[in-house]
């Protein structure tokens, strides 16, 4: 899958970080990796794992470990999976429908961002019998958030995930600096027969005054399972439950909306005391070994969703680049149970970590 000799040799998750470094444009590459103000959060996201120490046990038959999982009610492979992310098409031409298919081949969960570059139609197709759940920015126009929910649900998604942290656009000092908002248009990430050339921003505004008393209106539209990302506090979670969602995806949004807030990792302990057990909880930010997933488990993740080095992986060799970091990823985690006594998911607990006094 990988091109032979040393200088192709991409072993780790941060080596293809390194290569689409390399590889990327300038303001490309500060999209994707940029944070909001002082890139605080985003790396605390990375350093807030690194504070946490494993408390292996031995003496176990680790002969057989297994991976799998479930999230509402959907198996998957292990318990790593797509974050939604924006663009796919600046890192490689098929895009999303590169993501979609080696998400299906690793037989784990796809989250579709709302500011996907490829139509979600081409995505299905590319894709269509992966697990998919779509997420949304709440437009200002209940109507057309209804047509797309529609859409998405007769295409089989399975679930929305609507994207609570971003009622106003962080700021962005990269993404300033490269007049990015000025001249990213569609036509730079579809294909030409779509020739749109409106300003993404200008395309989809978010609405600012979503509150919880409108989660009632969008459950009255759908069946489909409702989970709200983008919580980082007890108070947030309980209201959560309260208003009868299905999950919750505790998100900085990858430290690029407020910066100075908690990493994701030290939010998800509340997050997790707080809804009891009565909703699946999830996280993302700052994932990059299996270590990390092994403790984002062992504090009351579900699951974790991948952002940035989906992206890296696409940048790499598309769909086989992303299946190499999902890979990568999933093997590491697969040693990680193993040197910590761990049979499969259900084993993984509050027991085998401790926080670093460091």
């Amino acid at each position: 899958m990988l091109e032979s000799g040393p200088e192709m040799s991409l072993v780790c998750l941060t080596d293809f970080q390194e290569h689409a470094r390399e590889h990327l444009s300038k303001s490309t590459r500060d999209f994707i990796e940029g944070g909001a103000d002082d890139s605080v959060t985003r790396d605390e996201n990375i350093a807030a794992f690194k504070r946490i120490r494993l408390r292996p046990r031995y003496l176990r038959d680790v002969s057989e470990v297994d991976t799998r999982t479930t999230i509402q009610g959907e198996e998957i492979s292990a318990p790593i999976c797509i974050a939604p992310t924006g663009f796919h098409c600046l890192v490689w031409p098929d895009g999303e429908m590169s993501t979609a298919r080696a998400a299906q081949a690793a037989g784990i969960c796809y989250i579709t961002s709302t500011f996907a570059s490829c139509s979600l139609e081409d995505i299905v197709i590319a894709a269509p019998e992966g697990l998919r759940w779509f997420q949304l920015y709440v437009h200002p126009d209940l109507q057309l958030n209804k047509q797309l929910i529609q859409r998405v649900e007769s295409l089989g998604f399975k679930a929305l995930v609507i994207t609570l942290d971003a009622p106003v656009c962080g700021n962005r000092r990269h993404d300033i600096r490269n007049q990015l908002r000025k001249n990213l248009t569609l036509t730079d990430l579809q294909s030409p027969k779509k020739g749109n050339s409106i300003p993404y921003f200008q395309m989809t505004p978010i609405s600012t005054s979503l509150c919880w008393n409108d989660l009632s209106w969008f459950q009255s539209i759908t069946r489909l399972p409702i989970i709200l990302k983008g919580i980082l506090t007890k108070e947030d979670a309980e209201l959560a439950v309260k208003h009868k969602v299905q999950g919750i995806i505790v998100s900085n949004h990858g430290g690029r909306q407020l910066d100075e807030v908690l990493a994701s990792i030290d939010a998800l302990t509340e997050v997790v005391a707080a809804v009891k057990g009565k909703i699946e909880v999830y996280l993302d930010g700052g994932v990059r070994t299996g270590n990390d997933v092994l403790k984002a488990l062992a504090l009351g993740a579900r699951c974790i969703f991948l952002g940035r080095p989906i992206l890296w992986g696409l940048a790499y060799k598309g769909e086989h680049g992303v299946k190499e970091v999902l890979n990568i990823l999933t093997n590491e985690f697969h040693t990680s149970m193993a040197l910590t006594g761990c049979r499969s998911v259900a084993e993984i607990n509050r027991n085998l970590i401790q926080f670093s006094r460091l």
